[in-house]
This record gives structure tokens, C-alpha cells and sequence, in this order.
């Protein structure tokens, strides 16, 4: 009976021991860009430039951070079980001076200068390949945090691999994200701007940066999709509510998707991530909800 109790208490114990990794809380919410840093953090040990993309490779599923689902400022959210044909269009923001060297939610040290990300719902660890939309260039970042977890901000990434999609400046940027599968070859990625192409800030971060409109940036073809529908009808209707809430050019896109028609109805295009911004929050206070970024 000895060797059976034993063992029944140890796997008391395991359960408990993984009750408690589904539970641990995620990381808070990062503080705005230009949130000054901590006296004395030392600048860049290197150019960002020059820091390569991370290399995606199998990991096993951390047992910290992959809960079935948790709750963060009273909204809740649930871990996908894989990461695998996951791409989304969003805006992303960037966490640095504030959160450099906490443990982040795999319980790993955040490392600014490093090529990392957090999101919300993607398992952990997983890659993915950020491409910024208002300028073409891209990357590849490590997503090992939870994050973040402020409105129409669909991930955050890294102070360098911020500054290598050249977003420092505004602070947010309007991103694809799209999962890698670390055991197919990769697709080419544009080789890194040089040094002098970027707007790289200095750290400690200003603590009043340029606004997110500052600066030229190119809106064509990113839309605000409000909806998509297989009934044309019903396109309509949304796109008879949109006209009175005067939030410029209002259309449908008639697309095809897995043999059939869809009707996308559309605002924009947008110029930048506070025109998003604005339209987003009028359509969810005329009860229109998960508007998302879309592009052409």
C-alpha cells in the first residue's frame, strides 16, 4: 500500500503543481510609449539593425502562460491550441524600459533588445512573422509574454524589433501578424533597412513622443471592416447604418472565399493607427463590434 499512496500523493501533487501554472496571472498591461525608463538603463548593447530575426524551431508548449483561458481587466480570453494558420491585421504596439528584465509569462526574463513579442491568444512559445503595412518591412519575433492588453492593439513587440519595423517614433504601427510553422522552409524576408533608413530612438525613451499621425505614412489599401456577410441584404443594411455616422467613404467589397461570395463592407482607406483608432471607437459606440483591420 505504501508504493500506491506514494504515487497517488505525487500525482496530487503534479495536478496541483499544474492547476497553479494554469492559474499564474499574465503580465500587465505595458505602459504607454514613452513611458520613461529606469535611471541608468544602459542604451543598446548593439544596433538594432544588427540583431538577426529569431529562428524558429519546435519547442515544446511552455507550462506557464498556456492556460484554457484567463481573465485580464474583466475580460476574458482563450489560449488557441495552436498556432498554426493563425494570421491577423491589427495595429501593434511595442513595451521596453518598464518591463525589461521582468519575468514575462513563461516565466523567462523580457528582454528588450531581443526579437520577442507578447500577445494575448497565440500558445506560448510560438513565431510569427510581423510585416508593418505602412512601410513593407518585416520581421520575425519569438512571442513568449502575454499582451497586450489595451484596445485595437493586437500585439507588442520588442523595443528592437520595433525599431527594425521602423515604429519607435509613432509608437504603434498597423501590422500583419501571421503564424511560422518551425518545421516548413521559411519564406524570403526583406533583408533589414540600413541604420540610416531608420528612426531609431534613444533610450530612455522621450517621454512625450511624436503623436501616431506624425510623420508620412501611406493608408492605401487599409481599410476598417465592420462586417462580412454571405447575404448581400444584409451588407446592405450595415451600410445604410454607416451612412449616417459620417465616418468618410463607406463601401462593399465583393470578394470570393472558399467557392462562395462574400460582401465585406468597408471604411477608408485609413491614413495612419489614429484615423483606425477613431473609427473604430465611433463603430463601438453605434453598437458595431470587432471591426478589424483589413488590407487589399
Amino acid at each position: 500500500m505504501r508504493p500506491r499512496h506514494a504515487g497517488y500523493l505525487a500525482a496530487v501533487g503534479l495536478i496541483a503543481l499544474l492547476a497553479g501554472c494554469a492559474s499564474e496571472p499574465p503580465r500587465h498591461a505595458a505602459p504607454p510609449p514613452g513611458t520613461p525608463s529606469a535611471p541608468g538603463l544602459p542604451p543598446p548593447p548593439v544596433p538594432p539593425e544588427s540583431v538577426p530575426d529569431a529562428t524558429p524551431r519546435v519547442e515544446a508548449r511552455s507550462l506557464y502562460g498556456n492556460p484554457p483561458f484567463y481573465e485580464q481587466f474583466g475580460k476574458r480570453y482563450v489560449v488557441l491550441p495552436t498556432a498554426s494558420g493563425y494570421v491577423e491585421r491589427g495595429v501593434a504596439s511595442w513595451y521596453g524600459p518598464g518591463f525589461h528584465a521582468v519575468r514575462t509569462s513563461t516565466r523567462e526574463p523580457y528582454d528588450m533588445y531581443g526579437m520577442t513579442a507578447a500577445h494575448k491568444t497565440l500558445p506560448l512559445p510560438c513565431y510569427v512573422k510581423v510585416t508593418n503595412l505602412q512601410n513593407g518591412r518585416a520581421i520575425i519575433v519569438r512571442v513568449n509574454d502575454r499582451g497586450p492588453f489595451v484596445d485595437n492593439r493586437i500585439i507588442d513587440l520588442s523595443y528592437t524589433a520595433a525599431a527594425k519595423l521602423d515604429m519607435l517614433r509613432n509608437g504603434t504601427a498597423m501590422v500583419e501578424v501571421r503564424a511560422i510553422d518551425p518545421t516548413q522552409p521559411l519564406d524570403p524576408i526583406r533583408a533589414p533597412p540600413s541604420a540610416a533608413s531608420l528612426s531609431i530612438e534613444p533610450v530612455p525613451v522621450p517621454a512625450a513622443p511624436a503623436p501616431a499621425s506624425a510623420g508620412p505614412v501611406s493608408g492605401a489599401g487599409l481599410f476598417v471592416q465592420a462586417g462580412a456577410f454571405a447575404d448581400q441584404a444584409n451588407a446592405q443594411r450595415l451600410l445604410g447604418r454607416l451612412a449616417g455616422l459620417n465616418l468618410g467613404n463607406a463601401f462593399i467589397r465583393e470578394t470570393m472565399q472558399g467557392g462562395r461570395t462574400l460582401y465585406r463592407v468597408r471604411l477608408g482607406p485609413v491614413p495612419d493607427v489614429a484615423a483606425f483608432d477613431r473609427v473604430v471607437a465611433a463603430l463601438n459606440q453605434a453598437g458595431v463590434h470587432d471591426a478589424h483591420l483589413a488590407s487589399d
